[in-house]
């Protein structure tokens, strides 16, 4: 299955509980961090909400 690389370039600080619990459930916690998940809607759905503070490479 394909995979997608997430990497935190901004902070959570100032914003919403709701992306502050979706970087969490994306597995990143501090800026810089980078995890590989797998390229799924719900995935793609998590990156879409908090577009803004990721970077994505597939």
């Amino acid at each position: 299955m394909a995979t997608v690389k997430i990497t935190q370039t901004g902070s959570p600080i100032r914003r919403s509980p709701d992306q502050r619990q979706t970087l969490i459930g994306l597995g990143l916690n501090k800026r810089h961090k980078t995890v590989e998940l797998q390229d799924t809607p719900e995935v793609r759905g998590m990156i879409r909400k908090v577009q803004h503070m990721v970077t994505v490479a597939d």
